[in-house]
Parts: C-alpha cells; structure tokens; sequence
C-alpha cells in the first residue's frame, strides 16, 4: 500500500469513528438536510453566519465512512471562511472528485481534503463524499427542503 493510501485510510477512519463538529447548533442558524438516496446517508448540517463569514459549523446524522469523514473534514475546512471562500472551497473539492481537469491536487486550498482524491475512481463514493458539501452549499445559500445526490 502506497504511502499517501495509508494517510487516506488512517485520515477517513479517523474522522469517521471520531468525527469533528458532530452535534447540532443552537440557536438561530442557518441549516439543510442532505440525502444519499444510493448509499442511505443522511445528515443535517447547521450554520452560525456572522458578517458573511462561517462562524460555527456542525453537522449531525448517519452514514459511510466516506460520507461521515468528509462531513467533518468539510466542518474544520470552511470553519471561518467566507462565504466565497467556502463557495470556491466547495468547487475546488467538487472538482477535485469529479475529475474537473481544472483543478489539480495540489491545490492548496484542498489541504487535507485531498486524501479524497481516490474517492473519483469510485463514481458512486462520489456522491457519498460530496453529499455534506452540497447541503453546506444549500445551507449557505438558505435553500429549504432536503437536498439529494440524484
């Protein structure tokens, strides 16, 4: 096993079996539930917005190991961004597993999110590993109803 495999299995396992930000926020938030109708994840993420910059992040809900983990690395990546940044975030990572040519792993926006760089060779990991980024998305965008990977 390659080195860069091991990081990717040590780092998901890790956030999955301890993931960050894992509770519900309280208070007056901003919030969106995703859903993986393929793989059953589930989860709600919830904002605390202030001065258009990402003040707390938290998500709750079940899923894979890959849905888990990403949700949480998601969590600590755009804790204190700006809405842009976590915007641009969200399409350097998107890019970054759906193959997108433009965007290189070497980005050094992804920082750690780029042990997800294998999840491309797994098309419908794809859809596990982005679910949490497209409700963060729906969430900074304050969409209501859930969104789904289909």
């Amino acid at each position: 096993m390659s080195e860069f495999q091991d990081l990717y299995q040590q780092m998901i396992l890790d956030h999955n079996q301890r993931p960050r930000n894992f509770h519900a926020l309280e208070g007056p938030v901003g919030r969106s539930d995703g859903h993986n109708p393929l793989c059953g994840d589930r989860l709600t993420v919830y904002l605390d917005v202030r001065e258009g910059r990402v003040h707390d992040v938290a998500f709750v809900g079940a899923g894979c190991a890959i849905s888990k983990a990403s949700a949480s690395m998601m969590t600590e990546a755009v804790k204190g961004k700006t809405r842009e940044e976590a915007e641009a975030l969200f399409q350097v990572f998107h890019g970054l597993l759906t193959g997108d040519a433009t965007v290189s792993a070497d980005d050094p926006r992804l920082g750690k999110l780029v042990v997800f760089a294998g999840v491309r060779d797994y098309p419908v990991r794809v859809k596990c590993a982005t679910l949490a980024w497209h409700t963060l998305r729906a969430a900074l965008e304050d969409q209501h109803g859930t969104i789904t990977t289909e």
